[in-house]
């Protein structure tokens, strides 16, 4: 008697519901949009040498005749502008800690004081991005202390696009009528580049270096570009629009 053959057929994963290749998987991570932990970052460093006080402390808005004065800094309504977007906010002073600090604590924030913010700017955006990574979070909105903080739409509409860019996007900045700006938005790898680059190097000389990862997004917000140094400036912005 002949002995019966017992069919054999080979089977792959995908024949049994609910089960998925490596390829396949990979696929979708590589189409699902990303979904980053916000830090807010604010440089408040600086030693506001061409204004003559610290620019953190200035009144927002600027006080105008007529107008009850108002009891907001430029840090304290930066820090609430970026808490609409971010699960916390950091802020980076130097010398000046003993007076911003009081302003980030009561407004939500904490702060990390750069050892030696003579090193320039970057530094002090080291500084902040270590602490991001430190409290677990891949992504960062940064901006500076001496701008007119934008609005919440704008902020959300440079996040919007930070999470559906491609997995080769590392960053998106703001550009208004061919000026970049700030805030802008940083992820993991671009962090990453920053803090391997030397105190003394620039953002925008890293910006350079990987520009084939940079997304710029046109926005309207005319606080993006706009710089507050002297007396002037802030003069003048107290009469803008």
């Amino acid at each position: 008697m002949r002995s019966k053959k017992h069919s054999t057929k080979a089977t792959t994963p995908l024949e049994y519901p609910g089960s998925l290749t490596f390829l396949c998987l990979s696929a979708i991570f590589r189409n699902m949009a990303r979904s980053p932990s916000f830090a807010g970052v604010i440089l408040a460093a600086g030693e506001s040498s061409r204004m003559g006080t610290d620019k953190a402390l200035l009144p927002w808005p600027p006080q105008v005749e007529g107008r009850v004065p108002s009891k907001d800094t430029f840090l304290s309504a930066a820090i609430r502008s970026l808490l609409l977007t971010t699960d916390f906010v950091v802020v980076v002073a130097g010398k000046n800690e003993p007076d911003v600090a009081p302003i980030a604590y009561a407004n939500g924030a904490s702060v990390v004081t750069n050892p030696d913010p003579t090193r320039g700017q970057f530094s002090s955006l080291q500084v902040g991005l270590q602490e991001v990574l430190n409290r677990g979070r891949d992504a960062a909105v940064i901006t500076l202390v001496d701008r007119p903080p934008v609005g919440s739409e704008t902020i959300q509409l440079l996040r919007d696009a930070f999470e559906s860019a491609s997995q080769d996007v590392w960053a998106v900045i703001p550009e208004l009528e061919g000026k970049h700006g700030h805030p802008y938005l940083v992820g993991r790898e671009l962090i990453e580049a920053f803090l391997q680059a030397p105190p003394t190097a620039s953002a925008r000389e890293i910006e350079h270096r990987c520009q084939d990862h940079i997304q710029y997004v046109a926005v309207g917000d005319p606080f993006v570009a706009l710089n507050i140094n002297t007396p002037d400036d802030y003069a003048a912005l107290a009469h803008r629009g």
